[in-house]
């Protein structure tokens, strides 16, 4: 990707399924920035600590040393005025405010790269991110290998029986799947069948002996 020096600030959104390579790639691009030898910023919310509290870590095990933020505010906060390059990781993890924090980065003449989920669990379009691809000027979105059939997976299945939008995990609670082989029902599926095993193994309730 060839880009034109200058004041003028851009974002970049690296966005797709799990599993696909998005901190992956966004670890790489942050780091051509540093061997240019510009000033790098990373941040990532502090909900996501699987691998690492203080790190961008991909599940490849390459990891960048970050700030943890709770806001997409104290991004804006926490970049220094030097600041050339601003590398931002699980954006599905952000609310609104992350979008107008790119503006105002991008604005001051920041390159800033963003890499997230573009859809949920429900293979519904995961915010902020759709916002995020209107109003960036470069979009990479990647997909990961479907793990039923083999083909390009463009969507995250959850394999637990958990039904909050967010849920941080990694293999043990997600695969990567392809629109044909993605059952977004899979998760209230895998609920009932827990319950009903559990219903079956539970002891019958004791019947109260009869007095003569």
């Amino acid at each position: 990707m060839n880009f034109i020096q200058g004041k003028a600030g851009w974002i970049e959104v690296v966005c797709g399924s799990m599993f696909s390579g998005k901190t992956e790639e966004l670890i790489r691009r942050l780091r051509r920035a540093q061997i240019a030898k510009l000033k790098v910023q990373v941040f990532k919310p502090t909900i996501d600590s699987r691998y690492s509290a203080d790190h961008i870590a991909s599940h490849s095990a390459q990891k960048l040393l970050a700030k943890a933020v709770r806001s997409a505010q104290e991004i804006v906060d926490a970049v220094e005025k030097d600041t050339q390059v601003v590398g931002i990781d699980e954006a599905q993890f952000f609310n609104q405010d992350l979008v107008d924090v790119c503006q105002k980065l991008a604005n001051r003449g920041i390159r800033v790269i963003v890499a997230g989920l573009d859809q949920d669990y429900r293979g519904v379009p995961f915010e902020p991110i759709p916002q995020l691809l209107a109003i960036a000027e470069y979009i990479t979105k990647n997909n990961a290998i479907c793990v039923v059939c083999g083909n390009p997976a463009s969507r995250s299945q959850r394999i637990i029986p958990e039904g909050d939008r967010v849920v941080v995990g990694a293999q043990e609670a997600y695969e990567a799947r392809c629109r044909l082989c993605f059952d977004p029902q899979l998760p209230e599926k895998i609920k009932q069948k827990t319950e009903k095993r559990a219903s079956k193994s539970a002891p019958a309730s004791r019947q109260p002996e009869a007095r003569l």
